[in-house]
C-alpha cells in the first residue's frame, strides 16, 4: 500500500469537493434525479477515500509495532502488528471488491436466458448443463432464484430458459457469464462416439427496479396467451395462464408460463421485456461511441466467451481472461467464482453491454 494509485483517491477527493460546488448552486435540486445521482457518486467517492485512508495510517501503526517488536523482542508487539496488518488486507480487498462492482446497475438482481445454439440435441443438452450449472452456483451463493420459462428440447436438454436470480450483487457477478459458451465432449447421442462440439448463449440482464424509466406502449405490444406446458396430471395447466409478449418495434419476444395465474406470468414477462430494452438501449448508445458492434457473431465456432473441454483432455478455458481450470466437474457444479473474479479484477475494456450487443438476441 506505498499508494492510492489504483482507488485514484486523489480524483475522487477532488470529485467530492466538485460536487459540493454544485451542490452550492441555488438551481441544484432542479433537476431532483441529477442531484440525487451527484450525491450518490459523492458519498461514493468520499467513502472510498476516508476508506483508504484509514487503511493507510492502519499499516503505518503496524509497520510502526513492527519495528519495535522487533527491536525490544517483544512477542506481542509482533502479533499485534501481524493481526493488524491482516485486517488492512482484508478492508483493501473489499474497497477493491466494491470498485470492482461499480457499475450503475451491479446491485441489481439479474435475468438470465439461456438459448441452445448451433450442435442439435448436443446443444440443448449443453443449455441444460449450463442451466444447472448457474443454478448450482446460486444455491452457494445463498441466493434465490425463480424459473420465468421453460422450452424443453426435443429430444434431449432445453431449447431455452430464462430465471431471475435475488441477490446482493447478481447482476454485477453475473454479467461476467454474459456470451457464448462452448462444449467439447464424445457426444451421448452419437452412435459412433464420434467428439462433438455445441453451444450455448448466455445473456445476463440487469432485473430494473421503478427508478430506471422505460417507455413502453401499450399498441407496441403484442400479447398471446397459452396454456403452459408439464409434465402431466394435476400440473397441467387448464386455463391459458403463460404469456408470451412481442415488441414489434424491435422484434423482442418474452415469455413467461411458470405461474398458474396469468396476471402474475404478465408481470414477469413484462419485467423481461423491459430489461430487454433497456440493455439494448445502452447497447444502441456504445455502438455509436466507439463502432464496435459492426459485427454481429452468430451463437457458433469463434464467438465463444469460454470452452469446457471434456474430450480428448478436461479443462475449461475462458478466452477473455486466458484463466484455465482443470476439474471441469466442479465448474459444471457451480464452482464460477474464481472466473467471475478474474474477468472483473482484470477490468475489461468492454463493458458488459458490449458484450451483449455482439451477441444476436435469440428473439430477433
Amino acid at each position: 500500500m506505498r499508494s492510492g494509485g489504483i482507488f485514484d483517491v486523489d480524483g475522487a477527493l477532488k470529485r467530492a469537493q466538485a460536487i459540493d460546488e454544485l451542490a452550492a448552486a441555488p438551481d441544484f435540486w432542479t433537476d431532483r434525479e441529477r442531484a440525487q445521482t451527484l450525491l450518490k457518486e459523492q458519498a461514493q467517492k468520499r467513502g472510498t477515500a476516508e476508506t483508504w485512508q484509514k487503511q493507510r495510517r492502519a499499516l503505518d501503526d503496524a509497520q510502526v509495532l513492527l519495528e519495535l517488536g522487533e527491536e525490544a523482542g517483544d512477542e506481542d508487539s509482533l502479533k499485534e502488528a501481524d493481526s493488524t496488518s491482516q485486517s488492512v488486507e482484508a478492508a483493501v480487498s473489499k474497497l477493491e471488491f466494491a470498485r470492482m462492482l461499480s457499475g450503475e446497475n451491479d446491485r441489481q438482481n439479474a435475468l438470465i436466458s439461456i438459448n441452445a445454439g448451433a450442435g442439435g440435441t448436443d446443444a440443448q443438452d449443453w443449455a441444460e448443463m449450463l442451466l444447472r450449472m448457474f443454478l448450482r452456483w446460486c444455491e452457494r451463493k445463498g441466493f434465490h432464484t425463480e424459473m420465468l420459462d421453460h422450452q424443453p428440447g426435443d429430444a434431449a436438454g432445453i431449447k431455452s430458459a430464462s430465471f431471475t436470480v435475488e441477490g446482493e450483487w447478481a447482476f454485477g457477478f453475473l454479467r461476467s457469464e454474459n456470451g457464448v459458451h462452448r462444449l467439447v465432449r464424445i457426444s451421448p447421442f452419437d452412435a459412433n462416439a464420434r467428439r462433438q462440439t455445441a453451444f450455448a448463449a448466455v445473456f445476463v440482464y440487469p432485473d430494473l427496479d421503478e427508478t430506471i424509466e422505460i417507455e413502453i406502449r401499450d399498441e407496441d405490444v403484442e400479447v398471446q396467451t397459452f396454456r403452459s406446458g408439464g409434465a402431466g396430471g394435476q400440473h397441467v395447466n387448464k386455463t391459458d395462464s403463460a404469456v408470451r409478449m412481442i415488441h414489434i418495434p424491435t422484434g423482442i419476444v418474452v415469455g413467461c408460463q411458470s405461474e398458474r395465474s396469468q396476471h402474475k406470468n404478465r408481470s414477469s414477462a413484462m419485467k423481461m421485456l423491459r430489461a430487454k430494452l433497456y440493455e439494448k438501449q445502452e447497447a444502441e448508445k456504445l455502438a455509436k461511441m466507439g463502432d464496435v458492434h459492426a459485427q454481429k457473431k452468430a451463437i457458433e465456432w469463434g464467438s465463444q466467451i469460454r470452452s469446457y473441454v471434456l474430450a480428448p483432455y478436461r479443462q475449461v478455458n475462458d478466452h477473455r481472461t486466458g484463466l484455465k481450470v482443470g476439474n471441469v466437474d466442479a465448474v459444471l457444479d457451480g464452482d464460477l467464482d474464481q472466473f467471475i473474479h478474474e474477468y472483473l479484477i482484470r477490468g475489461q475494456d468492454e463493458s458488459e453491454l458490449a458484450n451483449l450487443a455482439r451477441l444476436p438476441d435469440p428473439d430477433l
